[in-house]
């Protein structure tokens, strides 16, 4: 309900502040380019032709006409900020950044220019205390609720007891692949496994030494936060060294 009315508030405003002009101004950081383009491209050209249904079905969206402004990161932070800044004072009504590293840096930016940001299943995990960060948005899940169904799943699948197991994450080296780390160090506590994180350099492509010390190591689960191309090339590199699949797990983005 509060974003709801924040965005309904900001909604009239632009329109009381141009009447002439009326228009709803949504922001769509996108990335086309890069090496996660292949993954962006889908979701840009859904989330336009989405917009483009509303404006030539409905009329757009309660009678205002939807001016959708593309700007493009190629999934980089700084691109990300500089989108921010050239758009934010064009009566933009809410920012989707796409990307966990461009969401920690608009958290702030965002809050000070009273404009909601919506990170859907992806950010800053702690975002979701209201009390505290009061213009972001992350639904339906977030990346602690991930680290727990993992670690709920391992136990289920061992009889609820995984003391002395070895789990290792392998993760993308970002502040995406970072998020669930604590939660799973707290978890290693609670349960009694041993925890290993193997971080993943941009763009994911070189993962040789990960399984080689994945095959010398042998855990007996391991979890993926990949995105682009380290999925694939996890995958291939499991086969590799016949890692079971069914003890491979990986968050939604992998």
């Amino acid at each position: 309900m509060k974003l709801k009315r924040m965005l309904v508030a900001t909604a009239v405003a632009v329109s009381v502040a141009t009447p002439a002009l009326a228009e709803l101004v949504v922001p769509s950081l996108v990335y086309r380019t890069g090496a996660y383009g292949p993954n962006g491209i889908p979701y840009a050209d859904g989330y336009a032709d989405y917009f483009a249904l509303l404006n030539e079905r409905d009329g757009g969206i309660g009678g205002e006409m939807v001016n959708l402004i593309e700007c493009e990161t190629a999934y980089n932070t700084e691109k990300g900020v500089e989108c921010f800044e050239a758009t934010k004072d064009l009566g933009s009504l809410v920012y989707q950044p796409l990307s966990t590293g461009i969401t920690y840096q608009l958290i702030p930016k965002a809050t000070a220019a009273d404009i909601p940001i919506l990170s859907m299943g992806y950010g800053r995990t702690s975002a979701a205390n209201g009390k505290v960060f009061s213009h972001i948005f992350n639904f339906p899940g977030n990346y602690w609720s991930a680290a727990s169904a993992v670690i709920n799943h391992i136990l289920d699948m061992e009889g609820g007891d995984i003391k002395g197991k070895k789990v290792a994450l392998v993760y993308h080296n970002s502040a995406y692949g970072k998020e669930p780390i604590r939660t799973l160090e707290e978890l290693a506590k609670k349960h009694g496994f041993e925890l290993s994180l193997l971080p993943v350099d941009h763009p994911g492509q070189e993962q040789k030494s990960q399984w080689l010390q994945i095959r010398r190591e042998k855990p007996d689960y391991v979890t993926m936060w990949g995105w682009g191309v380290m999925n694939q090339v996890a995958i291939q590199e499991a086969a590799n060294i016949r890692f079971p699949m069914e003890n491979f797990i990986g968050v939604w983005w992998s």
